[in-house]
């Protein structure tokens, strides 16, 4: 399916606006379709998210992809409050995302009772926390944080995730998951991929892309790992969103 994007800033709480990305399917249709907010790794708003919202977009949603550290003040201090927020779980970050589900809410095309949420690390601890407390009928989360306590998923949405086995940072955090998913009888779909470290379905290039495939987390683009998961997205997200 063909997309058309387009380049937006978000009314923030007080003052300021954040930047943000939108992808739509371009075709005439009049039907309302989901809104799905696209939630980036640490590295920001880059040509990969914009294309993971393009991928969305083409499987026929209105994908929003907002510029969460632009809405957190400068560099390396965006970083520290986001990863300060996601800790603690609430503080400007999620301010600021509600704001982008608002606004992708009221989108004109948008269906606001079908919403979703996809997430990447960073992104995904974000999108697996907002998953319990946001009103999202689906969350894909991909190699994101899991709190210790299961509680803090009571009431989730259906949430569908993956991570990669050879990072061996997060593929622990994948099995956690599945285990409080299971506990709290929450609809789930958890791959664990043997063969893909950390950001398997993101493409990083220069001295990121080098550094990450020699650590811990093994970071590379696995390209069957990447399409078996937009795989899934697609048939969970149809599943529970219509």
């Amino acid at each position: 399916m063909q997309t058309m994007e387009s380049h937006h800033r978000i009314p923030l709480a007080g003052a300021g606006a954040m930047p943000a990305f939108l992808a739509a399917p371009d075709d005439p249709s009049p039907a309302p379709r989901p809104g799905i907010l696209v939630i980036h790794e640490v590295f920001g708003l880059n040509d990969d998210i914009r294309a993971q919202a393009r991928r969305a977009a083409s499987l026929g949603w209105v994908a929003l992809a907002p510029d969460l550290l632009a809405a957190l003040g400068p560099r390396p201090l965006c970083i520290m409050r986001a990863f300060r927020d996601l800790s603690r779980g609430a503080g400007p970050a999620f301010e600021a995302l509600e704001a982008a589900r608002a606004w992708l809410a009221a989108r004109p095309g948008v269906d606001p009772a079908r919403l979703g949420v996809i997430g990447f690390c960073m992104g995904g601890g974000f999108a697996l926390l907002l998953a319990a407390r946001a009103p999202y009928r689906a969350a894909a989360v991909f190699y994101g944080s899991v709190p210790k306590d299961p509680s803090a998923l009571d009431d989730a949405c259906p949430i569908v995730a993956g991570y990669g086995g050879r990072d061996r940072l997060f593929a622990p955090q994948g099995r956690r998951l599945q285990e409080h998913l299971e506990h709290l009888g929450i609809p789930h779909d958890v791959v664990i991929y043997p063969d893909a470290g950390h950001s398997y379905m993101n493409r990083h290039s220069g001295l990121i892309a080098k550094l990450g495939a020699w650590g811990p987390m093994k970071v590379a683009y696995n390209p069957v790992a990447a399409e078996d998961s937009w795989r899934r997205i697609a048939d969970f997200f149809r599943e529970h969103l219509g």
